[in-house]
């Protein structure tokens, strides 16, 4: 594949929600904010999302479906779009990692790879 022609770069950041947990309940919110930018020369629109979604106990469930947030955002070359969604864990720490399928206005269909990133309560952390 053209990496020069698709080519989605994915970013995440992460929060612990701790006014939304309950760790006695074993009941940990996460909140990440995803960016999508467009590297690549073709436009695409992204189509269907594929988490996979880890806690600290290995336990592990797959989220797939159409668009992000009720939306399929069509990216030019050079655009980004931003959105925010969250999480529930049984722990309180985890990992997301996935892909969107995107569609090239030329047809052609590719995966953009969402990297692993931490979902972690900091309070743990020190």
């Amino acid at each position: 594949m053209d990496s020069e022609r698709y080519n989605i770069e994915v970013s995440v950041e992460s929060q612990y929600i701790e006014k939304e947990s309950d760790p006695e309940q074993s009941r940990y919110v996460f909140a990440y904010t995803v960016t999508i930018v467009n590297q690549g020369s073709v436009s695409a629109r992204l189509l269907t999302r594929h988490w996979i979604i880890s806690d600290a106990d290995g336990n592990t469930q797959e989220v797939r479906g159409d668009g992000v947030i009720g939306e399929q955002p069509y990216l030019q070359a050079g655009e980004g779009f931003r959105y925010t969604s969250g999480t529930i864990l049984d722990t309180p720490l985890g990992v997301m990692r996935g892909t969107y399928q995107m569609l090239a206005d030329d047809g052609q269909r590719f995966d953009a790879t969402i990297p692993p990133f931490r979902l972690a309560n900091p309070r743990l952390l020190h």
